[in-house]
């Protein structure tokens, strides 16, 4: 958490909804949280791309505020050598909310999101590093299946 910040107790009276484009601002802001620095500009972008798949979604958890705490994306994930199954490409909570039940509402709309999709598993990536994040996966069921090296190329 950023110095001067202090954590925000709530309990999660909000909603899980899909994405819109008045929330680029803050799901920019709440990439940047876990060091995936984004603008408003190419968060729109991204999402412009993901709304067009039937097999893409993203979620926003917002509190009766109207702030949003959290975002989600999972896609269909298909290969030759597997049936489909979801993935999550990206989880987030903003500092100031975790530990409050609100990545639980999104992890469990994803997964409700998998199953009318006609997937019958959900995996997802999460770096080495975060142990937190780790943890609070493996209390909702989630288990380690491998480890592996991600390489990239720019093109």
């Amino acid at each position: 958490m950023a110095p001067g910040m202090k954590p925000v107790s709530i309990a999660f009276a909000g909603k899980i909804r899909l994405a819109q484009p008045s929330d680029h601002v803050r799901m920019a802001e709440l990439a940047g949280q876990l060091s995936y620095p984004s603008t408003p500009e190419e968060i729109a972008r991204r999402l412009q791309g993901i709304k067009r798949s039937a097999e893409a979604a993203v979620f926003v958890a917002e509190l009766a505020s109207g702030e949003i705490a959290g975002w989600i994306a999972v896609f269909v994930y298909r290969t030759v050598e597997a049936d489909p199954r979801a993935e999550v490409s990206g989880l987030v909570v903003d500092e100031r909310f975790r530990s409050q039940r609100i990545g639980e509402h999104l992890l469990a709309r994803a997964e409700h999101w998998a199953r009318e999709n006609g997937c019958r598993a959900i995996g997802l990536r999460s770096n080495v590093i975060r142990e937190r994040a780790h943890a609070f996966y493996e209390r909702h069921g989630y288990t380690q299946v491998k480890t592996q090296i991600a390489f990239r190329k720019q093109l």
